[in-house]
């Protein structure tokens, strides 16, 4: 399968993977792998972008990443996206997460709003309705840290570039 499109991620701490891993090892000991894609840190995403805009994307990754210090959030629920094919854990909006999003979102728009989430499962909306019970037991707010973001090209996974936030803002 070809390359469909491109996805600019924010990347979540270290100690956050751990506890979110630990979400998703809940679930695949209760019988849920899902479809989500293999080998990815736990992120939100950002922007979405065609594959002729990747210097574009690849460019506002620098930009963001050496304007950005790390961002603090809150992932304090997990929701499930119509019509039921994913869970997910999100975090609470706050100012720097908003301001992150819009550095990194050429194609905001108000049709299509943005729903900050870090993705848990992917699968057909009964096995994602049966998982949540599972999640709902493992599940404890937490704070997190925005460290990081990266490029990557769907489908096969490609990773294109990735930076730390280095920047003050």
């Amino acid at each position: 399968m070809a390359e469909q499109f491109l996805t600019l991620m924010a990347d979540l701490d270290a100690e956050t993977q751990r506890r979110m891993g630990q979400w998703y090892l809940a679930l695949r000991e209760a019988g849920f792998t899902g479809t989500q894609t293999p080998g990815l840190p736990y992120h939100i995403s950002l922007a979405t972008f065609s594959l002729t805009e990747e210097q574009k994307a690849a460019g506002l990754l620098q930009k963001a990443a050496a304007e950005f210090s790390p961002v603090p959030i809150h992932i304090s629920h997990i929701g499930i996206f119509a019509p039921g094919k994913v869970l997910f854990a999100a975090p609470e909006r706050n100012r720097l997460l908003d301001a992150l999003h819009d550095a990194c979102d050429l194609h905001a728009s108000s049709q299509r709003p943005w729903t900050p989430h870090a993705t848990l499962l992917i699968d057909e909306p009964e096995t994602v309705c049966a998982a949540l019970p599972v999640l709902v037991r493992s599940f404890q707010p937490l704070m997190a840290t925005v460290t990081r973001l990266h490029l990557c090209a769907f489908w096969p996974t490609r990773e294109i570039a990735a930076a730390a936030l280095t920047g003050k803002e």
